[in-house]
């Protein structure tokens, strides 16, 4: 993931509790990175030459079919298909078969699991320290995708202050989690590193997204939490108006001098 991973865990629980997690979020970056050899790549691999690729990796065919189970939630914003470089290949181009463990398209196409992959291997460390006993627990991957098990130490939830990506001094918005995930999107800061890959490319489009604006998501999943922020980064004044609540779902338009809440 080329992402820094912190993993704080309090109280009772395992003593490998720390190293099963750790273990459990290299296992997602081994399945999901299309930067060196992996169950990914080589899935690309076969979609550029045209061919049916096959999903012989355990984590990389859940990872589809969590993609694939949430288009629908995301407004069908959040495409692994889409980049600059292909902007015509869209998901729906796709022939996904669960049972089969195939994906095949009738172009050349490759996955970018940017959007995602943090959030993901949350999800799978969240669980391999719940499965080690420990009931309360802080992980941040970038500081940009986090999740907590259980209340803070001190009791009650556990409290974050999202910075506004002009100026770390100023906020944004307050949140307050339990059992839960925070993803956070922005098209400015490290955002502007890559601006061809799919989380920044809006599907149907040939041009990254430059508007200045930041999403902030919090669901009970990691993944979902992801796909979600990027969806409203992309999304169009009507998607952004229907995926947004106000309250856990929330988008942020940083053009004026002050941030302003985009249809709260």
């Amino acid at each position: 993931m080329g992402t820094r991973v912190e993993l704080y865990r309090f109280g009772d629980g395992a003593a490998d509790a720390l190293a099963l997690a750790q273990r459990a979020i290299e296992q997602v970056d081994d399945a999901l990175t299309i930067h060196r050899p992996s169950a990914a790549t080589a899935l690309n691999e076969a979609l550029r030459r045209g061919e049916t690729g096959v999903i012989d990796d355990p984590l990389l065919l859940d990872a589809l079919i969590r993609i694939d189970d949430a288009r629908a939630m995301t407004e069908r914003l959040f495409d692994p298909t889409v980049d600059m470089r292909r902007a015509t290949v869209r998901w729906e181009r796709l022939r996904f078969d669960r049972s089969a463990a195939t994906l095949a398209c009738d172009a050349p196409a490759a996955l970018d699991f940017g959007g995602f992959g943090k959030g993901y291997a949350l999800d799978r460390a969240v669980t391999a320290l719940r499965d080690a006993g420990v009931a309360c627990a802080l992980l941040s991957a970038g500081e940009s995708s986090m999740a907590v098990i259980g209340e803070h130490p001190l009791g009650g939830a556990w409290s974050f202050a999202v910075p506004d990506p002009r100026d770390a001094d100023r906020t944004l918005v307050e949140v307050a989690l339990i059992d839960e995930a925070l993803s956070i999107s922005s098209t400015l800061g490290l955002g502007l590193a890559a601006p061809e890959r799919a989380a920044m490319v809006r599907p149907g489009r040939s041009a990254a997204v430059v508007a200045p604006r930041s999403a902030v998501v919090v669901d009970a999943s990691g993944a979902v939490a992801e796909m979600l922020s990027t969806a409203l980064i992309v999304a169009d004044d009507e998607a952004a108006q229907r995926l947004q609540d106000g309250v856990r779902r929330m988008l942020f338009d940083l053009a004026p001098a002050a941030p302003t809440r985009i249809f709260a």
